[in-house]
């Protein structure tokens, strides 16, 4: 695809100079810069708490400067509230969507500032018409008198772009606008990205995804610890680049591969999978996993990963095969017998198959061993207390206290907190289905730390993670699945390297490998 040219040369929409802001006597943001110019898709990123939310709510007019300037277009403007940034031609969308549920299409793009008729009725007709085109001119499939609860999540995401082009807004803010879409989806949503950054519009794109930076962004600028860490032309992204500006260490101390205890032929395997079919997506698949070791899971999307793991624990019905845990056969027809044989599961989306939002932390990572001290029927809750605290401590969950809700964590923690309620039953085996999706850099470091300190305790994991880097990082071995079976291994001691190039021709019929 093609970026941007270079934008020195023209002149900046947006600047934002020495912005600095503290909450109660603690520093957000330190004299921070940032430069956007004009028809550029402008990626920020960096840790939860770098100070990117705080920056652009200072920018939208929801929070005001201790000090610092703004300058739009060369002239300096003051953004007290957020009328004044819309004034400015300023709209932020939040991950958050802000939408009327039971009104219109063409009201909520109307919403706050309705055309009205002589006598002041609202003019519907116009409101209509003026909605279509914008709607026509984003390439939206929906029309302007549809009730906005009956859209999906991207449809509605299309609205709030339209309220902004509707306020003629050259500035528009994204944080992190794919977090509840499907791939097709998001890929919608490039597409209008890109032709908004077309007509000349600037959007500062929040996200921690750098896949999609490389496929958006024509430069990204980083916060560290709320300072300004510097900014890279489309050209100069790299993984490793963003990482060391970041979190301020090279991506390869990330990994910790070399604690993970190495494969023995003649070490009896800890799980052993013979034979596992679902008579459908899964061809009967057998595969060894051993105490110590993280075994990782790869292939492209739809190559069975999750369905496997799915079927070992007995989230899904197999049709034949067997499990063997330290050559016992097992009798898993649910994910209960799985937990009592000391298998975890941690599952690819956490909100809605893993945790209970609207629960406390504590009652989230308790939710396996309920019953596991109670007396006569009645829950042993100091014991549940002490659980919950020493994995709040052990893990590093951010929290105010145990009983703040799942749901208002960020994604780092909330993943840490699902590996908590599994590592609360002393798991032998833990089936981890992309254990860092959706979470920070910072956040991804201390997951890595936390699988491999478990491996050096024996725990035997399989990790599945559509990250190439992190699978080349973080296993001993390397499984990969292709249309429903394991079509090759990489690492341990087949000889042959665990390189992304070797999992990619496994996982694409290519079959073309090099030794290690």
């Amino acid at each position: 695809m093609t970026h941007s040219p270079s934008l020195a040369v023209s002149t900046p929409i947006l600047e934002m100079r020495g912005i600095s802001k503290s909450f109660h006597g603690v520093a957000a943001l330190q004299d921070v810069e940032l430069t956007i110019f004009p028809g550029e898709v402008h990626a920020l990123m960096g840790e939860n708490g770098a100070g990117k939310s705080t920056l652009m709510k200072i920018l939208a007019g929801a929070y005001s400067t201790d000090s610092g300037e703004i300058r739009i277009n060369g002239e300096s403007v003051q953004i007290n509230a957020p009328s004044d940034a819309r004034q400015a031609g300023i709209s932020l969308i939040y991950q958050e969507l802000n939408v009327a549920p039971n009104l219109t299409v063409a009201e909520n793009i109307f919403m706050g500032n309705e055309s009205t008729k002589p006598g002041g009725l609202l003019d519907r007709d116009r409101m209509r018409q003026e909605a279509t085109a914008i709607l026509q001119n984003l390439g939206a499939s929906f029309d302007a008198d549809e009730t906005v609860s009956r859209l999906s999540i991207a449809e509605q995401q299309q609205v709030e772009i339209a309220r902004a082009l509707k306020d003629k807004s050259r500035i528009l803010v994204m944080d992190e606008p794919t977090a509840a879409l499907s791939d097709r989806e998001t890929e919608r949503l490039f597409d209008i990205i890109r032709r908004l950054r077309d007509d000349g519009i600037a959007l500062i794109y929040i996200s921690h995804r750098m896949a999609e930076v490389y496929a958006l962004a024509d430069r990204v600028s980083v916060l560290r610890d709320g300072q300004y860490v510097g900014s890279l032309e489309h050209d100069e992204i790299s993984s490793e680049r963003l990482v060391q500006m970041m979190v301020g260490r090279p991506l390869q101390d990330f990994y910790e591969h070399k604690v993970h205890a190495p494969v023995d032929d003649r070490t009896s395997p800890l799980l052993e999978v013979v034979g596992i079919t679902d008579g459908d997506k899964i061809e009967p698949t057998s595969f060894r996993l051993y105490a110590g070791e993280v075994l990782g899971l790869a292939g492209l999307v739809g190559a069975g990963r999750t369905e496997l793991a799915r079927l070992i624990f007995g989230a899904d019905a197999k049709t034949g095969g067997d499990v063997y845990m330290e050559g016992r056969k097992l009798t898993i027809s649910n994910p209960k017998d799985a937990i009592a044989a000391g298998i975890g599961y941690v599952p690819e989306d956490r909100k809605d198959l893993g945790l209970f939002l609207e629960m406390s932390s504590s009652q989230n990572i308790t939710m396996n061993v309920l019953g596991q001290d109670a007396s006569a029927g009645v829950m042993n809750f100091k014991t549940l207390k002490q659980v919950a605290n020493h994995a709040i401590q052990n893990l590093g969950i951010r929290v105010a206290t145990p009983a703040t809700r799942a749901m208002d964590l960020s994604g780092g923690n909330q993943q840490k907190l699902l590996l908590a309620r599994w590592l609360a039953i002393n798991p032998k085996v833990l089936l981890l289905d992309e254990p860092t999706r959706g979470v920070d850099i910072g956040a991804k470091g201390e997951i890595y730390r936390i699988i491999s300190t478990l491996a050096s305790q024996g725990v035997a994991i399989l990790m599945i993670s559509s990250e190439l880097p992190e699978v080349v990082g973080m296993s001993d071995r390397v499984l990969v699945m292709r249309e429903g079976e394991i079509t090759g291994e990489v690492g341990g001691s087949t000889g042959i390297a665990i390189t992304q190039e070797n999992i990619m021709a496994f996982a694409t019929g290519a079959r073309e490998v090099n030794a290690a």
